[in-house]
Formats: C-alpha cells, sequence, structure tokens
C-alpha cells in the first residue's frame, strides 16, 4: 500500500443516484454506506473533509420513466429526489451536502466547465451518422437504443453501456439495435456534436493509473481501467440530440444538450458550490449539518477542488467506474485547474437471494420499503452489508442471513455485553463507574489488545477494506464478551467486590471504546450507547485506552441495544419478495400477438348480446365447468361455461354476461351448451366476466 499523505482536506463524493425511481439496498451496499463509514472516520479523526452528493436528474431515464408514469419529467425528479434523500438521511448517510442536478446552479457549473474545454479547442466537432427513430421524428440517445451486446450477448444492452457485464458501448457497436420508443429499427442520419478526444490522452491515464497507482486502487477497478486503456481509446460524444438536460452554451447547438455523464460527476463540484454559497448565507438546507465549517466564503468550495493538498476520493458501483476513472478525469485534468481523484475504491454488485438484485423485476428490496418495516433498525441493515460488501467480487443478501447477523453478532455479541456490563454495574454498584484496582495479567492483557483496535479499524478503513474494518469492530465486542465470561464478577461478589469493581471498571472502558469505534458503522447505535453510557462525543483518538471512563461517573439507565428479528418477520419479507417478483414478470408479459385479419362482413355475422344468469350449479365429475341457465331476451337457454375455478353459482346468479348466442350447439358433459359466454383472461390465468358496469336489458346487443 502506498504510503498516506498527510492531505489538509478531504472531498469525499457517492455516486449520484438517478432521480428515476426509488433505489435498493444494493445502492446502499455499492457506494452510500462504504463512503458514509469513510467520511465519518475522518470526521472523528478531525479532518476538513466535504462529503458531497446529489440527485442526477438528466438523461433519459427520466423522461423514459415520466412516459411510464403518465407525468413530467419534472414531476418525476420532484419526486423521486426527494424520497431518495430522505431515505439516505434515515439510513444514517451524513452527506454535508445533498444537491441536485436540475438547480440552476449546476446548470451554470456544467456549461462553464463545457466553454473551458471548449474554448481551449480542447472539443472536436464532428458530423457523423448516429440513430434516429423516423417514426417518433428524433435522434436517439443512448439509452434510447438496445440491442444485443457484442461482448457478451446480453440481448438488451443499451447504446452506451451494457448491464450485465459492464462493458462500454456505443450504440453503432449493438447488435439487431431497435429504438425504446417505438421497438422500430433505427436508421442513420448526420447530425452534428462535440467530441472529447479521449484516445488523445492516452498517455497520461496510462502515467496516472497503470504507473502511479497499481498498488493502491482496489484490483477490480485497476483491471477495468487497464482493460480500457490497454484496447485503445476511442473520442466520445460530449452532447446529445434531446430536449431534457443542460442546453449546450453555443449559438449552433439548438437542440443539442450536454451528455448525461458530462454534466452528472460535474455534479460534485456545484454541490461542493452550493454548500458554500449556503454556508455563507448561513442558510443551510440539508438534513444533518456534521461540524462547524466557521466563517467561510462562497468561494472556498475552489480549495476542495483544486488544491493539491486536497484528496478527492469517489465511491461509485462498478457500472461507474470508467466514467470515474477515465472519463471525468481526463475532463478535470484537460481543465488543469482541477485535482483528479486518488482512490475510486468502486464495489462490484451485490445480488438478492440468489439472483440479479433489478427493482424492474421485482426482486429488490428499496430502501423506502425497509425504513417502513424496520424504522428502528437502519443499523442491523448497515451492519448486514458492511460485513457482506461487494469490494472486489459480487457477493449476496439474504434474509435468513441478515437475521442471523442481527441476533448472532449484534444482539447476542454487541449488544449482550453492553447490556451485562450495565446491569452488573448498576446492581453492584448503583449505576456508578467503580474504582480500578490491582491489574492482573488477564487484565493487562484486555487491556493491551484493547489499545491495538483504533489503529487496527483505521487502517482498514482507509485501505477501504470496509468488511475488514467491520469484523474488527465485532472483535473488541467479543473481547468484552469473552473477559467477563472468563471473570465471571457475578460470582466474585460473594467474595472480593474489589476485584468485581476493577473488572466492571475496565468493562465499561471497554463499552465506551465501543461506543467511540463503532460510530463510522452503526451511528444510530453508538449514539444510544453514548447516551447509555451518559458519555460526550468523542474522538478517534481518545479510544484504544481503558482510561476513557472516570471512577464514578454515574452512568445513565440500561437499555437494550439491539433485538431479536423473529423468524414470522423474516418469512413475511421473503414471502413478499416473491409476490413482486411474480407480481412484475405479469406485469412485463407479453401480450399474445394478434390473430389472423378478419373482414367486417366476418365480424358482422356473430350476435353477441348482453344476458342474465338465472340459475347456475356446478357440473359433475368437473372442475371446471358451470351449468347456467341465461336470459337472452330472446329465450332462457342453457350454456356451459369453463368458469368455475374462478366464479362460485352463487357468485353467477344475477350477473350480466356477454353471449354469443348464435354458435351452433355442441354436446359438453352430456349437456347440450347453446352459446359462449365471453370472458378475458388475465396474464396470471385468472379469467374475468365481460359485462357492463350499467344494468341492460336481457337481449340488448353488441355493436
Amino acid at each position: 500500500m502506498v504510503k498516506e499523505k498527510n492531505y489538509k482536506r478531504y472531498t469525499v463524493t457517492a455516486a449520484l443516484p438517478y432521480a428515476n425511481g426509488p433505489k435498493h439496498i444494493g445502492h446502499l451496499a455499492g457506494a452510500y454506506i462504504p463512503s458514509d463509514v469513510y467520511a465519518r472516520y475522518l470526521r472523528l479523526n478531525k479532518k476538513n473533509v466535504v462529503f458531497v452528493c446529489g440527485s442526477d436528474e438528466h438523461g433519459t431515464a427520466i423522461p423514459n420513466q415520466a412516459l411510464k408514469e403518465n407525468t413530467t419529467s419534472q414531476a418525476i425528479i420532484d419526486k423521486y429526489h426527494a424520497l431518495i434523500r430522505d431515505c439516505l438521511y434515515k439510513l444514517g448517510i451524513s452527506f454535508d451536502v445533498y444537491h441536485r442536478t436540475s438547480d440552476p446552479l449546476h446548470h451554470q457549473t456544467s456549461q462553464e466547465f463545457f466553454l473551458t474545454l471548449y474554448n481551449k479547442g480542447l472539443l472536436t466537432e464532428e458530423t457523423s451518422e448516429q440513430y434516429f427513430d423516423d417514426e417518433a421524428n428524433v435522434f436517439l440517445a443512448d439509452r434510447y437504443i438496445v440491442g444485443t451486446c457484442p461482448k457478451c450477448g446480453h440481448t438488451n444492452a443499451y447504446g452506451d453501456q451494457c448491464e450485465k457485464c459492464g462493458s462500454s458501448l456505443s450504440p453503432s457497436e449493438l447488435i439487431n439495435p431497435k429504438s425504446t420508443l417505438t421497438g422500430k429499427v433505427p436508421i442513420l442520419k448526420p447530425t452534428k456534436h462535440w467530441y472529447l478526444p479521449l484516445d488523445q490522452y492516452e498517455g497520461w491515464l496510462t502515467k496516472w493509473i497503470l504507473e502511479g497507482h497499481k498498488s493502491d486502487w482496489k484490483v477490480n477497478v485497476y483491471g477495468q481501467c487497464k482493460s480500457w486503456i490497454d484496447a485503445g481509446l476511442q473520442s466520445r460524444a460530449m452532447t446529445r440530440d434531446l430536449d431534457w438536460g443542460i442546453k449546450v452554451p453555443l449559438p449552433d447547438a439548438e437542440g443539442k444538450v450536454l451528455y448525461v455523464w458530462f454534466d452528472a460527476p460535474i455534479g460534485y463540484i456545484s454541490a461542493t458550490r452550493a454548500l458554500f454559497q449556503e454556508l455563507e448565507a448561513g442558510n443551510r438546507n440539508y438534513a444533518t449539518p456534521q461540524r462547524d465549517f466557521g466563517n467561510v466564503s462562497a468561494e472556498d468550495w475552489k480549495a476542495y477542488w483544486q488544491d493539491e493538498e486536497t484528496k478527492l476520493v469517489h465511491f461509485v458501483g462498478k457500472d461507474n467506474i470508467v466514467f470515474h476513472c477515465i472519463i471525468f478525469p481526463v475532463m478535470l485534468h484537460s481543465a488543469e485547474q482541477y485535482i483528479v481523484p486518488q482512490n475510486v475504491p468502486a464495489n462490484e454488485f451485490m445480488n438478492l437471494e440468489g439472483d440479479k438484485m433489478s427493482t424492474s423485476r421485482g426482486w429488490s428490496i428499496e430502501m423506502h420499503e425497509y425504513i417502513e418495516d424496520f424504522p428502528d433498525k437502519p443499523d442491523v441493515l448497515r451492519y448486514a452489508l458492511l460485513t457482506n460488501l461487494p469490494e472486489t467480487k459480487d457477493s449476496e443478501f439474504t434474509w435468513k442471513d441478515y437475521q442471523a447477523k442481527n441476533n448472532n453478532e449484534l444482539v447476542a455479541i454487541f449488544g449482550n455485553f453492553v447490556n451485562r456490563a450495565m446491569v452488573l454495574t448498576q446492581k453492584y454498584f448503583e449505576g456508578k463507574v467503580p474504582l480500578q484496582g490491582a491489574l492482573t495479567d488477564q487484565d493487562k492483557n484486555v487491556i493491551e489488545a484493547l489499545t491495538l483496535f483504533p489503529a487496527k479499524i483505521g487502517a482498514s478503513i482507509e485501505s477501504y477494506r470496509f468488511r475488514e474494518a467491520t469484523a474488527n469492530l465485532m472483535d473488541l465486542a467479543r473481547l468484552g464478551n469473552k473477559y467477563l465470561a472468563d471473570t465471571e464478577p457475578w460470582k466474585l461478589a460473594k467474595t472480593d467486590m474489589e476485584r468485581v469493581g476493577t473488572i466492571l471498571n475496565l468493562s465499561i472502558q471497554i463499552a465506551a471504546n465501543l461506543a467511540i469505534l463503532s460510530e463510522p458503522f452503526l451511528p444510530f447505535s453508538a449514539e444510544k450507547l453514548r447516551k447509555i453510557l451518559a458519555l460526550d462525543q468523542f474522538t478517534w483518538k481518545d479510544g484504544g485506552t481503558a482510561e476513557i471512563v472516570a471512577s464514578g461517573h454515574q452512568l445513565g439507565a440500561a437499555e437494550l441495544l439491539f433485538n431479536k428479528i423473529e423468524d414470522d418477520v423474516i418469512a413475511g419479507q421473503i414471502n413478499r419478495l416473491n409476490e413482486n417478483k411474480k407480481k412484475m414478470e405479469l406485469q412485463n408479459q407479453p401480450v399474445e400477438a394478434a390473430k389472423a385479419e378478419i373482414t367486417f362482413d366476418d365480424f358482422s355475422k356473430m350476435d353477441m348480446r348482453i344476458g342474465k344468469v338465472v340459475s347456475a350449479e356446478r357440473v359433475e365429475k368437473s372442475k371446471k365447468l358451470l351449468k347456467l341457465q341465461v336470459d337472452t331476451g330472446i329465450d332462457t337457454r342453457t350454456v356451459l361455461s369453463g368458469i368455475a375455478e374462478h366464479y362460485t353459482p352463487e357468485e353467477m346468479i344475477g350477473k350480466q354476461v356477454t353471449i354469443l348466442v348464435n354458435l351452433a350447439p355442441r354436446k359438453i358433459m352430456g349437456f347440450e351448451s347453446k352459446g359462449m359466454i365471453l370472458m378475458a383472461e388475465d396474464k396470471d390465468g385468472a379469467l374475468k366476466l365481460i359485462g357492463t358496469s350499467d344494468p341492460v336489458a336481457p337481449g340488448s346487443m353488441i355493436s
């Protein structure tokens, strides 16, 4: 590992989530919880850090969702920006600012950045043939084109990226491309755009990444970057033909907007600008201010993006690696005044119960649903994800593992130790921390082990090994549990209260260390534990000693840090997950193709009328058939209908039905059926009667 430089300040970013729908827990595992642990750790070490994020509100995903919900793009971003922001804060993600790319300041910042590159002559103007949907009469942006990925064969890859294999693509590479607007095969048509010539920066990227970060970047990130650079980079268009996005600030760019992956990462910069504008004005509009920035100027944002004494770290998922390691760094480098990231610790994907997590397929746990179901357990989810982060390869979340992590670790180890230490101290010393007497070798060994934890956990965090850091934290709780189990102060209380006092003093010191060192991982539980111990906020450097809590200190009331999760709760979550998947499969199931064409004369031969069921009974030896007597207005006739699995005889009596009255009679189960009751078959196979909600006379004709 490269030795960490002593930076003056840190800029920590978490990937901007698309405001086109709710986000699932896989997003938390990818970028938000790791970045929050890192930012909280830096703050506890009194580092000057700004932690920024915001909603990505441009690109084709937004108008696509607006079409699905039959509303406007603005309504979509307003709805999901608020939902995503509030969920992240409720789960303890401690952004200093959560901005949005629809904000005028972001539009200004992005256009200024574009003009900087344009005026330096770093963008090339090219006319090329691009896909055009002649039925919709629009050029197709990358995400409006789907086809087969040339790398892995996935049949639903987008024009800019295959979300199955993660390959960066261009629309021309897709096999059998189709427009997502009409489903038609697009045509090629000339259009003008401005390109960033990435190929001209291969030498710089090789030196910066392949030579400069081989030893300190994660292997999965470094490997992707190396494969892209080795394969040779191509110029990439930084503008698009769209009506939703940031207008290209040039006089000859009517109908063109900035490429979403040009403007989105600039969102980190505009968010930082917004933060310092708010600070200067004394108006902090976001949920959880983390520190007092003191007297600042609106221009102080520049130090966090333009000073070489600042460390910039991007936390993203693996599908964003190319943009944060290749495209955005080239933009920052070519603009000259900006720093480039020192690390991009991207995670792989987290799967769910043996399958890829996907909101569109109903196979996901949405953040807002988790919060609704477990409002008092944000830290349980954080812990379950942290212990299973997909740091270098895909991992998997299961509800059973979530339950086990809660019951067997948070409750049985962490919570159990704290509760026993508190209860025994209250029982024997009225809740006051007893004196620390003579230390045995056993005590000295525990204290020595205790001193190692801050550095051990900190080193893991600084190396972006958050699973390892979380495991080390739980080892501290295990140390406390084992110490109490080995010393058995409840037995010694009969003969040696001085020894009991020493044991419980050290136990409370371990609990205080847990309150300090767990804060980046379990912020809500750490705050609760500080309240139980009646302690103020400490810094990271205060940990690692057995002298945090003074003898005689009055502790607060003991209460459980964590509660068990029962089997029926987990079963309910698994059932809902399966039901959601089934529901989405039905919704996404294609409609059966139309039958062969008929003429109006063919249709006019059919005599369809409204009838009324006057009696109904089951047909013996048949599960499907009901024998109905139907008043057709012409007569009352017998009709056998295969609806017994969907309607009872009692339900059918008195119902209006649509009946084909001139269908030739036929024998069924020994009865003559004269006509057919018309039904609609839903995607799940359920049959529904076709009638009218308004009562009409039997015999009324359908025309």
